[in-house]
């Protein structure tokens, strides 16, 4: 018999996904509340921006109030290991942030969110948000990913030879910190936005191989 097939395995699944699917259960109660079968807006700060992994009927430039965009979140599979963690971004409150708005057909929300979900909530580690984006054809309410600084994900400060040894270094399931990091300026560079902090952190990395 495979494990999965044991009764211990039916009756007690994993904790954090369960609370994750909890978790996309009541963001799905909350997108049903609003009424009348709305589009759902998914604001993408990172690898949204560039891999989105899912084609949306529209997107717009946006910026939120209140949350920033930082390399403030471990990853210790993905962009690292247990021994040498990476690094990715979070949504983390405090300052502004720009990114894009995505638009997904109300028809089409409820076989998207799963697949979202499992990309972005493989472990309940975000807090999944409704922020207001101002965009210029108009507000939106989109759906956001943020970390609390209370998570014992979030990095706190990093000092910048700790960022150099973490691109130098630290590389995982899909590819280095530092190619992500990379990839994340490129791919905010092409919707004309400009990230000044993010552009200083990556001049840490000169020298370094592309």
């Amino acid at each position: 018999m495979r494990a999965a097939d044991t009764p211990t395995a039916r009756w007690h699944p994993d904790p954090a996904r369960r609370d994750g699917a909890r978790m996309m259960q009541h963001t799905l109660a909350q997108w049903r509340a609003q009424g009348d079968r709305p589009d759902l807006w998914v604001f993408a700060y990172a690898s949204l921006v560039w891999r989105p992994e899912f084609e949306a009927a529209e997107h717009r430039l946006a910026q939120v109030h209140g949350y920033s965009r930082k390399l403030h979140m471990w990853s210790r599979v993905n962009r690292g290991t247990p021994e040498r963690p990476g690094l990715v971004f979070a949504l983390t409150a405090g300052g502004s942030c720009q990114g894009l708005a995505l638009r997904v057909p109300h028809g089409q929300v409820e076989s998207l969110m799963p697949v979202l979900w499992a990309r972005e909530m493989p472990n309940p580690v975000y807090d999944p948000r409704w922020l207001l984006c101002r965009t210029e054809q108009g507000p939106v309410r989109a759906l956001a990913f943020t970390l609390s600084r209370r998570s014992p994900n979030y990095t706190g400060h990093l000092s910048e030879a700790q960022y150099r040894q973490i691109f130098a270094h630290s590389r995982g399931r899909y590819g280095s910190t530092l190619d992500y990091a990379r990839q994340t300026l490129h791919g905010l560079r092409a919707h004309g936005i400009e990230d000044r902090a993010l552009a200083h952190l990556l001049r840490l990395a000169d020298g370094l191989p592309a």
